[in-house]
């Protein structure tokens, strides 16, 4: 098969540019309705019977036929195992991801996770109480690939903000586990570990069976039956996002070497065909340069059919007025993954608003995000990081609001509140705040 890296190339001064920009950005996260009946079947089904549900799925969907779901556990003496009999450098390359991750995580705990509080002038305390949840559960893709570093990014950040039990489930096609995977939910200190995968495991999460324990919020990416059955049970538990197909745009000036710039679109397009790959530019002939690149580096690539589907689909190499124009153009987009591929990025990134994460510099490629810079790559996809953020640790903790009203707070506030309560015709309100006011 003849492949061949085919982004469309598009023009912001062209007189059709605003559609075709909007044609090549357009896609649907709605389901397919089969797949949305299909889901609500499954989850309805595991809620109903539980164990003996999650059997029969796996043994349809993955192929692997068990006794009891107990005996789809991972125990902590296997997850150990795995660590000690994967190679050295997997072993020292997990540990210094985990703990650059780790650190990363602390750090935003202490910046944004801890409890405050402060006294007003009439004594009274307000503030707020961060506590972590009890348990949530983190899904790992198991399908026609492994990822160790999902385990890290998941279940890192639970544990850092103190979450009680971190429950993984994977799903093992024919009863193969991946070592590293396993490896890594030791590192990162999952506390058990399921081979169940598919909208039903993320019912057993989510409602609880004779044997998975039902947890709080369930994090973790996965196929479309994963984030149809993640969309169904969020209200009964929490849930992180719905993730569409991972993106990567470039913002480049011309100065950093094509090849770089064109693997890094190759390191997204080669997830699956939906992914996006845009490069923006005000050089046209750097734009040819990694279109040349391209097309002489994707018969390398072992995913070469993936990445050229992808890019033929979804791709587009753009070329811009200036760079102040890519940055506007940048914000429209809302990237998942963002790289300021010139020699002054910090020129460019107070332009930038919307993206889920920001790579500075020609030496950031958005891969060492994906595995050991330190901060998350669970981000926002499908242009949401308008209005979402990385998944971190404050996605493992909850808020309560601290109000301790003094004696003499109540007689200023007693009057406010009253007046409003009686206003909006709840007369119990506006009494239980009178019957604190001292009686004159």
């Amino acid at each position: 098969m003849n492949l061949v890296a085919a982004p469309m190339h598009l023009s912001s001064a062209s007189a059709t540019f605003e559609a075709d920009f909007a044609a090549r950005l357009h896609w649907s996260a709605d389901q397919d309705a089969a797949i949305e009946q299909r889901v609500a079947d499954i989850l309805a089904d595991v809620r109903a019977r539980g164990d003996a549900a999650l059997l029969e799925y796996t043994a349809r969907f993955d192929g692997l036929n068990a006794p009891s779901v107990a005996a789809l556990e991972l125990t902590q003496a296997e997850l150990q195992a795995a660590f000690h009999a994967i190679a050295a450098p997997q072993r020292e390359a997990l540990l210094a991801a985990a703990a650059r991750v780790r650190s990363y995580h602390e750090a935003q705990k202490k910046a944004c996770g801890e409890s405050w509080s402060y006294r007003d002038a009439d004594g009274s305390l307000l503030g707020q109480k961060v506590t972590p949840l009890d348990r949530v559960g983190i899904y790992v893709p198991g399908g026609k690939a492994a990822y160790p570093s999902s385990v890290l990014m998941n279940a890192i950040p639970a544990h850092v903000a103190g979450v009680g039990e971190i429950i993984m489930v994977v799903p093992t096609p024919g009863g193969e586990k991946n070592p590293l995977v396993l490896a890594a939910a030791y590192v990162a200190g999952v506390t058990r570990a399921f081979t169940l995968g598919g909208a039903q495991a993320v019912a057993a999460l989510a409602y609880g069976t004779q044997t998975v324990p039902k947890v709080d919020k369930i994090t973790g990416p996965g196929n479309a039956y994963v984030a149809s059955a993640k969309k169904h049970v969020f209200g009964t538990v929490g849930i992180d996002m719905i993730a569409g197909p991972s993106e990567i745009l470039v913002l480049a000036d011309g100065s950093t070497p094509p090849d770089w710039v064109a693997m890094d679109l190759f390191s997204q397009a080669e997830h699956d065909e939906l992914a996006q790959a845009i490069l923006l530019c005000p050089d046209a002939a750097y734009i040819d340069a990694v279109q040349d690149a391209m097309d002489r580096l994707l018969p390398t690539m072992p995913r070469a059919e993936i990445i050229a589907k992808s890019l033929s689909g979804r791709g587009a190499l753009i070329h811009t007025r200036s760079m102040e124009e890519a940055c506007e153009l940048s914000n429209r987009i809302a990237p998942e993954h963002l790289e300021i591929a010139s020699h002054e990025p910090h020129r460019w990134e107070p332009l930038l608003k919307h993206a889920g994460a920001i790579f500075l510099g020609a030496y950031t490629s958005e891969s060492l995000g994906d595995y050991c810079a330190g901060p998350n790559h669970v981000l926002p996809t499908s242009g949401t990081a308008r209005f979402s953020s990385p998944l971190g640790v404050y996605d493992f903790q909850k808020r309560s609001s601290l109000i301790e009203v003094s004696e003499a707070g109540a007689q200023v506030l007693g009057p406010i509140a009253a007046t409003l309560a009686y206003g909006e015709g709840l007369q119990a309100h506006a009494q239980a705040a009178q019957l604190r006011l001292k009686q004159r």
